[in-house]
């Protein structure tokens, strides 16, 4: 058994759905048909399910890149093969992207630590293609505005002494920054798996709660129709 996920290799399919929170597990579980709640430890909740037809996993990560590698490395040897984040993020270009705005991810920044003890530097943290195009395939067939780009993945939440130069960054094109992207991109890249992400962007949740739970609906139903068109 896997020690985290508490899960058997073989227990999931090949396309699995990332979200962070277990709550937010459950909200794409409850989309599924045949919905299976296969276990729960820790943030780690999984569930089995399907979609048109189509077999869908569902793994909660958690939050940060070290606890969400390890839902991804275990997911892998549960079967799955494509891995798809579907997250939230804060913008760092509100003229680009706001509360309530969906961006596709193409590539993260690595401003965090667990990826650089799997590759140096120097390598980029990139979505495969073929998901990043089915992600964006589905937003434009569903109607619902998106931005393709890259984001920062960082480890702190809160600011400290230390930090990157985020006005080069935005000027630079990265359009928002949250917390696993380079970890997924990273544990597929060196596994041999595809990942992807498409995530709602954040602003202020206490003035904008309606406008960004429509938009975490929006991400699900992309990532959903994303498998759709992948199969």
């Amino acid at each position: 058994m896997l020690p985290h996920l508490k899960l058997e290799p073989g227990d999931l399919p090949e396309y699995v759905l990332f979200p962070g929170d277990p709550g937010r597990a459950d909200r794409v579980g409850n989309r599924l048909d045949d919905r299976t709640d296969l276990a729960s430890n820790r943030e780690y909740k999984s569930i089995l399910g399907s979609y048109e037809g189509h077999p869908v996993g569902v793994v909660s990560a958690g939050i940060g890149a070290p606890g969400a590698a390890i839902a991804y490395e275990e997911a892998i040897k549960a079967g799955a093969k494509t891995l798809i984040r579907i997250g939230t993020t804060g913008s760092l270009n509100r003229e680009k992207v706001d509360s309530g705005d969906l961006v596709v991810v193409s590539a993260a920044v690595r401003d965090e630590g667990l990826s650089r003890q799997h590759l140096p530097v120097e390598v980029p943290a990139v979505a495969d293609l073929s998901v990043t195009n089915s992600l964006v395939s589905a937003a434009d067939d569903l109607g619902y505005p998106y931005s393709p780009g890259t984001v920062l993945t960082t480890d702190a939440f809160y600011a400290g002494r230390e930090s990157l130069d985020r006005e080069v960054l935005r000027e630079a094109g990265v359009l928002a920054v949250e917390m696993e992207c380079a970890a997924l991109f990273t544990v597929a890249m060196i596994r041999g798996v595809c990942a992807g992400a498409v995530l709602a962007v954040n602003g202020d949740a206490s003035k904008d709660k309606h406008i960004i739970n429509k938009a975490i609906s929006r991400e699900i139903d992309v990532a959903l129709e994303a498998i759709v068109r992948l199969n």
